[in-house]
């Protein structure tokens, strides 16, 4: 789909008329420091910001650098991630901050490939770094940006990732990457956070958080967050605790030592060391 001069010119003008009055002021905009950006796009993954706001300030006290990440114990950073939920995401970070370490010699790659391959980034959160850390000219799609680039150029109706990224390129403003995807994304999130794009013809009953795995495994590592347990001590626990069958709760904590997120030593269950 190719983009007429103006439609292009009168989108821009549009997002960066509205951001002139709404920009949001967020924590992570005031640096370009390339690990201070992949913390908060890591924590940024599938989490309300008003969640992360808080919980990225905290994290940067205890691990102010890649280094000081890269040398902390699995654990240590399970631990600083209390209150943001899917913990894998704090192994991919560990494991991230140790390839830049051990590979990159703690110095943060410019080149998309590059980051792209590190633990738990992908393309987006590579891309993210270009943009935000060096202010480099891509354009980089997420959830939100997709949904208003279908809104408003494909009338709602589902399109390939490839015809998206073909649209962002193409509205992108040379030399103004980071000013554009803030207020791109500032945009997306407030303006368009009820439009109900037609992104599925599937329909689906969804698990109430509360009774989902991922609410079980919650629970289990913030026991372990303060103290270690005995594995038979914390099933039975937890069983009488949400009156759940105890093969249930012994399935949770076999997923989670499959993850990473916990060890089991002997009949004692820890958060990785």
């Amino acid at each position: 789909m190719s983009l007429s001069t103006k439609k292009i010119y009168d989108f821009q003008k549009k997002i960066f008329t509205w951001w002139l009055k709404n920009r949001r002021d967020l924590p992570w905009r005031h640096t370009h420091d390339p690990y201070k950006i992949m913390v908060s796009e890591v924590m940024l993954q599938q989490t309300q910001t008003s969640r992360v706001v808080p919980k990225y300030t905290e994290f940067l006290l205890v691990f102010p650098t890649v280094r000081s990440l890269a040398i902390a114990s699995p654990g240590a950073v399970i631990r600083a991630w209390k209150g943001l939920g899917y913990n894998r995401r704090a192994l991919y970070l560990l494991k991230a901050a140790k390839r830049i370490l051990e590979c990159h010699k703690g110095i943060f790659p410019k080149v998309e490939k590059e980051l792209a391959a590190l633990p738990g980034l992908g393309t987006y959160t590579a891309r993210a770094i270009l943009v935000f850390a060096y202010k480099k000219d891509v354009a980089m799609v997420d959830t939100n940006i997709r949904k208003t680039i279908t809104h408003f150029f494909f009338h709602d109706k589902k399109q390939p990732e490839n015809v998206i990224q073909d649209v962002a390129d193409q509205l992108l403003p040379k030399g103004e990457s980071w000013e554009w995807h803030q207020a791109l994304m500032d945009y997306s999130a407030a303006e368009l956070r009820n439009v109900k794009c037609q992104m599925s013809n599937v329909k689906s009953k969804n698990t109430p958080f509360y009774e989902s795995d991922r609410y079980f495994r919650g629970r289990i590592l913030d026991l372990l967050r303060e103290k270690p347990w005995e594995i038979e001590r914390i099933i039975t626990y937890e069983s009488k605790m949400y009156d759940k069958p105890k093969k249930f709760i012994l399935k949770i904590v076999h997923g989670l030592e499959k993850d990473g997120l916990v060890v089991c030593t002997g009949d004692i269950l820890t958060l990785p060391q």
